[in-house]
């Protein structure tokens, strides 16, 4: 398909509006048939649970140009199995992962004009979004939701280039034991902002967060996941039940095994641990890997093996090898990639 008269050179990472975007409603306990839409606005109650209650959860995952031509999306299953986990938990009816999957297919397909070129580092990201809009007043489930998916196109997370980032141990916590730090609720996100805004106002450009009950082991950042590389290249990624289960993360895990050849453990990471890691990263969707080179712990500078110039040796593999899979050149897993048709 000839692709749109855009500069995907250029593209940063935000929100474009472009072509169309899947809608379904529930109301009177059923789903309704999904639609696409051209319509880029959200009319909803003002006492709308979303809006009182936070009663929302959402996804992220991209559209790829593979090396052969072919349009492509990265373990869409796994979003639909994460949002239906994240709606069972805020008390939303669960969207049926088989009309995830539908809604991926015909997103994909209605903007294929927008699936960047391959080779151009650009993507298009697709953003599948889960929300109360029936009124409530008391504190309880809405009766009435949308279930959305739009797609815009972006550019790489780091334009110019992955830098090293500098990093603080965060004194705010992320999320509570036995809370909803394992699912991808909108509110978890929100509870970051003003510890993320305080990080770059002193210089830093993320947070670390502990584990809120001992505040001794690493957790995650406000978006992504942590990935450690030990001197002896074992790759640990902390083990806790607030964290939110990284697909990316996942995929690496199993690369680092299966492509790389590397011992892998999930475990509990004590902070006191850190300063003995050869390279450390942070994984999710948006950047795939980026590297961490300093974290400073109330006054402590931590200088990570790796340096401030780029991705350390077997963090450069794991990226490398990832973003291989994802377009095509590097033979995938059985079920990781998901032709679009």
């Amino acid at each position: 398909m000839k692709k749109a008269d855009i500069d995907w050179g250029s593209l940063g990472f935000g929100y474009m509006p472009v072509g169309k975007r899947y809608v379904a409603d529930y109301k009177d306990g059923a789903w309704s048939e999904g639609y696409l839409t051209e319509d880029t606005n959200v009319v909803i109650s003002e006492c709308a649970g979303v809006l009182q209650y936070a009663q929302t959860c959402f996804e992220g995952l991209k559209a790829y140009t593979t090396s052969d031509g072919r349009t492509v999306t990265f373990r869409p299953d796994l979003n639909a199995a994460r949002i239906k986990d994240s709606a069972e938990r805020l008390r939303i009816p669960v969207f049926p992962e088989e009309k995830f999957m539908e809604a991926v297919d015909m997103v994909v397909k209605a903007n294929e004009e927008f699936v960047p070129p391959f080779g151009s580092g650009a993507t298009l990201y697709i953003r599948p979004v889960l929300f109360a809009t029936g009124p409530v007043i008391g504190v309880k489930p809405a009766q009435e939701y949308q279930f959305r998916m739009f797609a815009t196109p972006v550019g790489p997370y780091f334009k110019g280039g992955v830098k090293p980032l500098t990093i603080r141990v965060c004194d705010y916590d992320r999320a509570a034991p036995h809370g909803t730090g394992h699912i991808k609720a909108g509110l978890n996100y929100a509870m970051s902002l003003y510890a993320i805004d305080d990080a770059h106002e002193k210089g830093f450009d993320e947070n670390m967060y502990l584990d809120a009950a001992t505040r001794t082991n690493v957790e995650e950042t406000g978006g992504a996941n942590f990935l450690f590389i030990t001197k002896d290249n074992k790759v640990v990624t902390p083990k806790s039940g607030t964290i939110l289960p990284s697909i990316t993360r996942r995929s690496l895990m199993v690369v680092a095994k299966e492509y790389l050849g590397l011992e892998v453990e999930e475990r509990e990471v004590p902070l006191s641990e850190v300063s003995e890691m050869a390279e450390i990263g942070l994984c999710g969707t948006a950047a795939v890997i980026s590297p961490v080179g300093r974290i400073f712990d109330h006054g402590k500078e931590i200088c990570v093996p790796s340096g401030m110039d780029g991705m350390g040796p077997v963090t450069k593999k794991l990226y490398d090898t990832l973003t291989g899979i994802q377009m095509g050149v590097i033979e995938a897993p059985a079920g990781w990639i998901h032709e679009i048709k």
